[in-house]
Protein backbone atom coordinates (compact mmCIF):
# COMPACT_ATOMS: atom_id res chain seq x y z
CA UNK A 1 0.00 0.00 0.00
CA UNK A 2 1.22 3.73 -1.13
CA UNK A 3 0.92 5.75 2.13
CA UNK A 4 0.98 9.83 2.10
CA UNK A 5 4.24 9.44 3.50
CA UNK A 6 5.75 7.27 0.53
CA UNK A 7 4.59 8.96 -1.59
CA UNK A 8 5.35 12.48 -0.36
CA UNK A 9 8.83 11.55 0.20
CA UNK A 10 8.89 10.35 -3.67
CA UNK A 11 7.58 12.83 -5.20
CA UNK A 12 9.49 15.72 -3.31
CA UNK A 13 12.44 14.85 -5.36
CA UNK A 14 10.86 14.49 -8.93
CA UNK A 15 8.11 16.58 -9.38
CA UNK A 16 7.49 19.84 -9.35
CA UNK A 17 5.14 21.44 -6.60
CA UNK A 18 1.56 22.50 -7.78
CA UNK A 19 2.08 21.67 -11.73
CA UNK A 20 0.06 18.43 -11.52
CA UNK A 21 -2.97 19.02 -14.01
CA UNK A 22 -6.21 16.77 -14.05
CA UNK A 23 -5.88 14.06 -16.31
CA UNK A 24 -9.84 12.41 -16.44
CA UNK A 25 -11.22 11.53 -19.76
CA UNK A 26 -14.95 13.10 -20.07
CA UNK A 27 -18.01 12.17 -18.52
CA UNK A 28 -19.46 9.30 -19.90
CA UNK A 29 -22.78 11.19 -20.58
CA UNK A 30 -25.19 14.16 -20.35
CA UNK A 31 -26.96 12.96 -17.55
CA UNK A 32 -23.30 11.91 -15.99
CA UNK A 33 -22.17 15.43 -16.26
CA UNK A 34 -25.41 17.01 -14.73
CA UNK A 35 -25.31 14.44 -11.85
CA UNK A 36 -21.81 15.51 -11.00
CA UNK A 37 -22.39 19.20 -11.07
CA UNK A 38 -25.80 18.80 -9.40
CA UNK A 39 -23.78 17.27 -6.19
CA UNK A 40 -21.05 19.83 -6.75
CA UNK A 41 -23.26 22.98 -6.54
CA UNK A 42 -26.07 21.84 -4.40
CA UNK A 43 -23.49 21.15 -1.23
CA UNK A 44 -21.50 24.40 -2.21
CA UNK A 45 -25.09 26.33 -1.94
CA UNK A 46 -25.69 24.46 1.44
CA UNK A 47 -22.07 25.20 2.64
CA UNK A 48 -21.65 28.97 0.89
CA UNK A 49 -20.84 30.09 4.91
CA UNK A 50 -18.03 27.27 5.20
CA UNK A 51 -14.43 27.38 3.96
CA UNK A 52 -12.95 24.30 4.89
CA UNK A 53 -13.29 21.82 2.50
CA UNK A 54 -13.19 20.67 -1.12
CA UNK A 55 -15.57 19.38 -3.13
CA UNK A 56 -14.83 18.54 -7.18
CA UNK A 57 -15.82 15.51 -9.06
CA UNK A 58 -14.19 14.16 -12.34
CA UNK A 59 -10.58 15.35 -10.98
CA UNK A 60 -7.49 13.00 -10.68
CA UNK A 61 -6.74 12.63 -7.20
CA UNK A 62 -2.89 12.10 -7.12
CA UNK A 63 -1.52 9.96 -4.69
CA UNK A 64 1.85 8.28 -5.66
CA UNK A 65 4.51 8.51 -8.47
CA UNK A 66 4.06 5.45 -9.49
CA UNK A 67 0.38 6.17 -10.43
CA UNK A 68 1.13 9.18 -11.97
CA UNK A 69 3.60 7.01 -14.38
CA UNK A 70 1.73 3.66 -14.99
CA UNK A 71 -1.48 5.97 -15.58
CA UNK A 72 -3.80 2.76 -14.22
CA UNK A 73 -6.39 5.01 -12.38
CA UNK A 74 -8.43 7.59 -12.52
CA UNK A 75 -10.08 10.28 -10.42
CA UNK A 76 -13.74 10.39 -8.82
CA UNK A 77 -16.82 11.05 -10.22
CA UNK A 78 -17.43 13.13 -6.96
CA UNK A 79 -15.32 13.51 -3.65
CA UNK A 80 -15.60 15.66 -0.36
CA UNK A 81 -12.29 16.76 1.45
CA UNK A 82 -12.98 18.28 4.85
CA UNK A 83 -10.48 20.20 7.01
CA UNK A 84 -8.97 22.06 4.14
CA UNK A 85 -9.01 25.10 2.15
CA UNK A 86 -11.73 25.87 0.03
CA UNK A 87 -10.16 26.82 -3.09
CA UNK A 88 -9.24 26.34 -6.71
CA UNK A 89 -7.18 23.43 -7.70
CA UNK A 90 -5.88 21.69 -10.91
CA UNK A 91 -5.93 18.35 -9.33
CA UNK A 92 -5.78 16.56 -5.87
CA UNK A 93 -2.26 16.03 -4.74
CA UNK A 94 -2.20 13.66 -1.52
CA UNK A 95 1.64 15.17 -0.47
CA UNK A 96 0.83 18.54 -1.11
CA UNK A 97 -2.85 18.83 0.92
CA UNK A 98 -1.23 17.47 4.75
CA UNK A 99 -1.50 13.67 3.07
CA UNK A 100 -5.92 14.32 3.17
CA UNK A 101 -7.64 12.29 1.39
CA UNK A 102 -11.36 12.03 0.32
CA UNK A 103 -13.27 11.86 3.20
CA UNK A 104 -16.46 10.67 1.08
CA UNK A 105 -16.74 10.12 -2.43
CA UNK A 106 -19.60 9.14 -4.98
CA UNK A 107 -19.20 7.60 -8.29
CA UNK A 108 -21.64 7.63 -10.95
CA UNK A 109 -21.81 4.00 -12.79
CA UNK A 110 -21.73 3.33 -16.55
CA UNK A 111 -21.64 0.29 -18.34
CA UNK A 112 -18.42 0.79 -19.19
CA UNK A 113 -17.03 1.53 -15.63
CA UNK A 114 -19.57 0.04 -13.27
CA UNK A 115 -17.39 -3.39 -13.21
CA UNK A 116 -14.31 -0.66 -12.40
CA UNK A 117 -16.39 1.21 -9.71
CA UNK A 118 -17.80 -2.03 -7.98
CA UNK A 119 -14.34 -3.83 -7.88
CA UNK A 120 -10.79 -2.35 -8.43
CA UNK A 121 -12.37 1.34 -7.11
CA UNK A 122 -14.08 0.31 -4.23
CA UNK A 123 -10.80 -2.21 -3.27
CA UNK A 124 -8.35 1.10 -3.64
CA UNK A 125 -11.16 3.89 -1.94
CA UNK A 126 -10.81 1.17 0.82
CA UNK A 127 -7.31 -0.12 0.98
CA UNK A 128 -5.33 3.18 -0.19
CA UNK A 129 -7.21 5.99 0.61
CA UNK A 130 -9.14 4.88 3.50
CA UNK A 131 -12.09 6.62 2.18
CA UNK A 132 -14.61 6.65 5.16
CA UNK A 133 -17.86 6.51 3.06
CA UNK A 134 -18.18 5.20 -0.46
CA UNK A 135 -21.31 5.53 -2.55
CA UNK A 136 -21.84 4.58 -5.80
CA UNK A 137 -25.43 5.36 -8.19
CA UNK A 138 -26.48 4.73 -11.95
CA UNK A 139 -28.47 7.25 -13.27
CA UNK A 140 -30.13 4.51 -16.07
CA UNK A 141 -31.34 1.86 -14.05
CA UNK A 142 -30.59 4.13 -10.46
CA UNK A 143 -28.72 1.62 -8.90
CA UNK A 144 -27.71 3.43 -5.63
CA UNK A 145 -25.46 1.49 -2.52
CA UNK A 146 -23.32 3.05 -0.50
CA UNK A 147 -20.27 1.56 2.29
CA UNK A 148 -18.89 2.62 5.93
CA UNK A 149 -15.17 2.14 6.26
CA UNK A 150 -15.14 -0.35 9.56
CA UNK A 151 -12.62 -1.88 10.87
CA UNK A 152 -10.31 -1.28 7.68
CA UNK A 153 -13.47 -2.96 5.15
CA UNK A 154 -16.92 -1.12 3.85
CA UNK A 155 -19.32 -2.22 4.93
CA UNK A 156 -22.68 -1.45 3.61
CA UNK A 157 -24.91 1.20 5.06
CA UNK A 158 -28.53 0.61 5.78
CA UNK A 159 -31.47 2.66 4.16
CA UNK A 160 -34.06 4.87 5.89
CA UNK A 161 -37.39 4.15 5.55
CA UNK A 162 -37.22 6.62 2.45
CA UNK A 163 -34.48 4.43 0.65
CA UNK A 164 -31.70 7.06 2.12
CA UNK A 165 -28.42 6.97 3.09
CA UNK A 166 -26.85 8.47 5.69
CA UNK A 167 -23.49 9.98 5.66
CA UNK A 168 -21.71 11.04 8.86
CA UNK A 169 -18.67 12.72 7.14
CA UNK A 170 -21.07 15.26 5.56
CA UNK A 171 -24.08 15.39 8.47
CA UNK A 172 -26.32 14.58 5.27
CA UNK A 173 -28.67 12.06 3.73
CA UNK A 174 -28.07 11.16 0.18
CA UNK A 175 -31.01 9.76 -1.75
CA UNK A 176 -32.62 9.57 -5.52
CA UNK A 177 -35.56 12.34 -6.25
CA UNK A 178 -36.53 12.65 -9.27
CA UNK A 179 -34.28 9.62 -10.76
CA UNK A 180 -31.42 11.95 -9.76
CA UNK A 181 -29.18 11.41 -6.33
CA UNK A 182 -29.73 14.33 -4.27
CA UNK A 183 -28.28 15.62 -0.59
CA UNK A 184 -31.14 16.05 2.41
CA UNK A 185 -30.85 17.52 5.51
CA UNK A 186 -30.87 15.22 8.70
CA UNK A 187 -34.73 16.04 8.99
CA UNK A 188 -35.58 14.62 5.26
CA UNK A 189 -35.57 17.91 3.66
CA UNK A 190 -34.10 18.14 0.08
CA UNK A 191 -31.21 20.45 -0.69
CA UNK A 192 -32.33 23.18 -3.23
CA UNK A 193 -29.74 23.47 -6.01
CA UNK A 194 -29.17 27.72 -6.59
CA UNK A 195 -31.64 28.28 -8.54
CA UNK A 196 -34.63 25.68 -6.80
CA UNK A 197 -33.30 28.11 -3.66
CA UNK A 198 -34.03 30.92 -5.94
CA UNK A 199 -37.29 29.97 -7.25
CA UNK A 200 -38.17 28.88 -3.83
CA UNK A 201 -37.38 32.81 -2.24
CA UNK A 202 -39.43 34.05 -5.11
CA UNK A 203 -42.31 32.36 -4.09
CA UNK A 204 -41.76 33.13 -0.36
CA UNK A 205 -41.70 36.24 -1.37
CA UNK A 206 -44.68 36.43 -3.90
CA UNK A 207 -46.66 34.77 -0.73
CA UNK A 208 -45.82 37.41 1.87
CA UNK A 209 -46.89 40.24 -0.71
CA UNK A 210 -50.33 38.35 -1.01
CA UNK A 211 -50.73 38.38 2.52
CA UNK A 212 -50.10 41.95 2.92
CA UNK A 213 -52.44 42.93 0.02
CA UNK A 214 -55.45 40.80 1.81
CA UNK A 215 -54.36 42.33 5.08
CA UNK A 216 -54.94 45.92 3.48
CA UNK A 217 -58.50 44.50 1.88
CA UNK A 218 -59.73 43.22 4.57
CA UNK A 219 -58.49 47.05 6.71
CA UNK A 220 -60.40 48.87 4.08
CA UNK A 221 -63.56 46.91 4.21
CA UNK A 222 -63.26 48.00 7.66
CA UNK A 223 -63.10 51.62 6.82
CA UNK A 224 -59.36 51.61 7.64
CA UNK A 225 -56.46 53.02 5.79
CA UNK A 226 -53.59 50.41 5.75
CA UNK A 227 -50.85 53.81 5.12
CA UNK A 228 -52.13 55.24 8.42
CA UNK A 229 -51.17 52.19 10.01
Amino acid sequence: MVTARDAQSSATLTLPVGELYSDEPPMESDAHLRQMLLLISCLDWLWQDRDDYFASGNLTIYFSPKQIKSRDFRGPDFFVVLGTERRSRKSWVVWEEEGKYPNAIVEILSESTAQVDRGTKKQLYQDTFRTPEYFWFDPNTLEFAGFLLIGGTYEPISANEAGQLWSRQLDLYLGIHESQLRFFTPDGQLVPTPLEAARQAQQETRQAQQRTDRLAEKLRELGVDPSTI
